[in-house]
């Protein structure tokens, strides 16, 4: 028995050698397959190869870029940015140019086994790593691969590994691509071709890398160059390695309009995950602290600086410069001094490795496009908002805009503007404010649409207020133009400027609060200098989005919207019998002219928008708890009832004052009817919407008769819209044309469903979503065309056009009542 025993045991022993010896064969193979893929040094880095110190060491064989990637910044958080650098015409409508972001992530370097990994990190939810919950926010938040290398070498000190990374700009990474998935679908992208993509440059500097690659896509139905079927560009890629310990960031608060970054926090002493954002900022310290401390103006450690595009015409860069500079008053608010300075492009002489692209660079991009826009975005640490760079984009065509809207919107008033040989130093202050607003963008600060209803409208008719306050609260509205001033006002100013809320805001996002270690033990003085301007409409924040507020939206000026509106309307009844000799020069023909006529139509229409939207309006001022008063106002009754009569007076009568043959049989053999029918119809159907109806029937369950409420708004439409009805009179054409849209309306509000809202919409739209089966709605539709239908029945009107309208308009109210 102990034999058959000792015999089992031996024969155990022998299979586990065995089994052993298999292992370690398998083991050693692998080492030796990785020895095969690892080859030496100095086999890549070669007599011949060009390297180029930096944060990694590049070094370029021919068309291969390596990275020589130290130990010491795997791991490291590092920020990649896309970036075009040359593109097509006509992208997206013009929209995408040379110099238009198109990527921006943070990433990290790991090595994992005998690879490299390029690694997308996400920092939207977090945890402290000294608490448990921090492993479950780690395993939920795994980071996707961009893109494994193999390990070409190591350095000679085993300090770095070497990788081609070659293919990271050469293959289709959709994270480095400028084509999304709908560009991708719109213009039938088939692939990328190899062939014809590869890296330009690729340089490194102490704290980034910038790569240049073309990159070749064969497409079907191509921007340009349709009959190439190829569509080329090249892109830009800028590798930053952000700091180890993030810039503190400075909590947004909702009451002061800033650019966010926004993180989920679950580690929160709170009992859900607590939402925090912090607001977006450059990263500006005071030289001397002591010195700050004591309120004298000190200046940054670092500047923030733009430089003007090389392409810039000599002529505009010092309005460029100046609508940078503008800002250093505001930035004196927060106790800086020079804080932002503007300077012209290095020759080549100066500096050989001045790109526009490169991240180390802001720039202010003049671009060659007949699209007529400039933005201001900016790159930001998305661990704590700090601004990194940013890059303006002026397009050439943008002025062309600006001078139409300064003859259209001031030339009754400003005899400066009733050309359109446009003086230069206003087209220069024109182009100065737009920068200024472009670059409050990149400071951090968007759109503030509540600030234009500020100040009294009235006090935009003085030029010792406009002088002094300008025409909006801040440059970051869209008030572009004081067209509430009349002929005979003086000393105007026509054209927007920074205004107070502007020096208010980046005093509350740029000071230093002295002894504030963390972002919390700054909440509350930040909450203290909200409170100090609480009340005071110059210093309110409203980003316009949703159409409920009257106070805030865009292009509009004063805080009467109606009085603003007939001021502006009285100006534009000027212009229109002045077009034609401010807008022709005999040897030219009536282009000019039929341009300037359509946006004449597009600022009635503006000026109709203003006034519509105190229609079931409801004012939002944002408080906290510590604030008296509501945050939603119902608009009053009579304001509301102001603006309904101002729209049957203005809007919905026919405009005789802008159909005029002298211009339209200039510019048109026909289009008169419908020009002036699609833009009433867009006023009617904003009134008539399942939203306003919806708002007036909750204001009257509120404060019932004491508010404007839906029957009133119903009446006194249809009341004023068929008034011909009352007085047995003929009705003209573009009124007919009206009364059906009317029709047509009430069918659709009987009929149709509210439609869902565009999911990329929902988040800066906020909709009330309405079941209109079960309101009030069709009630009050059915009434109105009921009464309607017996009105027409009962008119005495004997003109044959207007008689075979009713008719028309009695069957079809017939058939919405009883389909068949």
């Amino acid at each position: 028995m102990k034999r058959i025993l000792f015999i089992v045991f031996a024969i155990a022993q022998l299979i586990g050698c065995q089994s052993t010896r298999q292992i370690s064969k398998t083991r050693s193979s692998e080492g030796k397959e990785e020895k095969k893929e690892t080859r030496p040094y100095d086999k890549i880095v070669t007599n011949n190869t060009i390297s180029d110190e930096g944060l990694f060491l590049l070094h370029q064989n021919d068309d291969k870029v390596y990275y020589e990637i130290p130990d010491s910044l795997l791991g490291r958080d590092m920020l990649l940015v896309s970036r075009i650098s040359k593109i097509a015409p006509n992208f997206q409508g013009g929209y995408i140019n040379a110099g238009s972001k198109t990527g921006e992530m943070i990433v990290r370097w790991y090595k994992k086994h005998n690879n490299i990994l390029l690694k997308s990190i996400s920092y939207n939810a977090i945890a402290s790593d000294s608490l448990p919950i921090y492993l479950s926010v780690e395993s939920n938040n795994y980071a996707p691969t961009l893109k494994s290398f193999k390990i070409k070498a190591f350095s000679p000190d085993s300090t770095s590994v070497v990788i081609d990374a070659t293919d990271l700009f050469t293959s289709d990474i959709p994270s480095l691509s400028a084509l999304n998935s709908e560009m991708r679908k719109e213009y039938k992208i088939k692939k990328l071709d190899a062939e014809r993509s590869f890296i330009e440059s690729a340089k490194s500097f102490p704290l980034n890398i910038e790569v240049k690659h073309e990159m070749t896509y064969v497409a079907d139905e191509p921007p340009s160059y349709t009959k190439t079927g190829t569509i080329s560009m090249i892109m830009n890629q800028s590798m930053i390695l952000l700091p180890k310990k993030p810039m503190m960031g400075r909590l947004y608060d909702e009451r002061v309009g800033w650019f966010t970054v926004s993180q989920i926090d679950y580690g929160s002493e709170a009992l859900k995950a607590d939402s925090k954002s912090f607001i977006r900022r450059w990263r500006l310290e005071p030289k001397d602290l002591e010195a700050y401390a004591r309120g004298e103006l000190v200046e940054p450690v670092k500047p923030i600086v733009y430089y003007l595009d090389p392409a810039t015409p000599m002529k505009w860069r010092k309005y460029f410069k100046m609508g940078i500079e503008d800002w250093q008053k505001a930035f004196e608010t927060a106790g800086f001094k020079n804080a932002i300075i503007a300077k012209d492009p290095p020759s080549p002489l100066e500096d050989p490795d001045f790109s526009p692209e490169d991240v180390r660079y802001s720039i202010v991009r003049y671009v060659a496009s007949t699209t007529r826009n400039a933005i201001g975005p900016s790159v930001s640490d998305p661990r704590s908002g700090e601004i990194i760079e940013s890059d303006i984009i002026w397009y050439h065509n943008h002025l062309r805009s600006y001078r139409n809207r300064y003859l259209l919107e001031t030339g009754a008033a400003n005899p400066k503007a009733r050309t359109l040989d446009t003086p230069e130093e206003d087209i220069g202050e024109m182009m100065r404010m737009v920068i200024a607003h472009e670059v409050g963008h990149a400071l951090g600060l968007p759109h503030n649409m509540k600030a234009s209803a500020a100040y009294p409208t009235d006090s935009l008719r003085s030029g010792k207020f406009t002088q002094k306050y300008g025409i909006a609260a801040t440059i970051m509205d869209y008030a572009r133009y004081n067209y509430v001033a009349q002929p005979g006002d003086r000393n105007i100013r026509f054209i927007r400027q920074l205004g107070p809320y502007d020096h208010y805001a980046i005093n509350w996002g740029y000071r230093v609060i002295p002894g504030a270690h963390t972002a919390t033990q700054e909440k509350a003085t930040l909450k203290q200098w909200i409170k100090e301007k609480s009340g005071d409409p110059t210093y309110q924040f409203g980003s316009g989005y949703g159409d409920y507020d009257p106070t805030s939206q865009t292009e509009g000026i004063g805080a009467d919207p109606v009085k603003a509106s007939k001021y502006g309307l009285a100006n534009l009844k000027i212009v229109a019998p002045n077009l034609i000799a401010w807008t022709t020069d005999e040897n030219e023909n009536y282009g000019e002219l039929e341009e300037l006529y359509g946006e004449l139509i597009s600022v009635w229409g503006r000026y109709i928008g203003h006034v519509t939207s105190n229609i079931g309006g409801v004012i939002e001022t944002l408080k906290t708890h510590d604030q008296p008063g509501v945050v939603y106002q119902i608009v009053p009754k009579k304001d509301q009832q102001k603006a309904m009569n101002f729209l049957l007076s203005e809007a919905f009568s026919t405009p005789d004052w802008l159909i005029r043959q002298d211009i339209l049989r200039r510019i048109e053999h026909a289009g008169a009817i419908e020009r002036v029918r699609s833009l009433q119809v867009r006023h009617l159907n904003d009134l008539l919407s399942f939203e306003t109806i919806q708002r007036l029937i909750e204001a009257e369950a509120f404060l019932g008769k004491n508010t404007y409420t839906a029957i009133n708004m119903m009446d006194d439409l249809q009341n004023g819209l068929w008034s011909e009805l009352k007085r047995n009179q003929a009705i003209n054409v573009y009124r007919r044309t009206l009364q059906k849209a009317y029709v047509e309306r009430l069918e659709y509000l009987m009929t149709e469903e509210q439609r869902p809202l565009p999911k990329r919409w929902r988040k800066y739209m906020n909709r009330i979503d309405v079941n209109v089966n079960q309101s009030d709605i069709r009630s009050l539709t059915r009434a109105k065309l009921t009464e309607l239908k017996s009105r027409i029945r009962r008119s005495a009107i004997t003109d044959k056009i207007t008689t075979y309208h009713l008719k028309d308009i009695e069957a079809r109210i017939e058939l919405i009542l009883n389909p068949k």
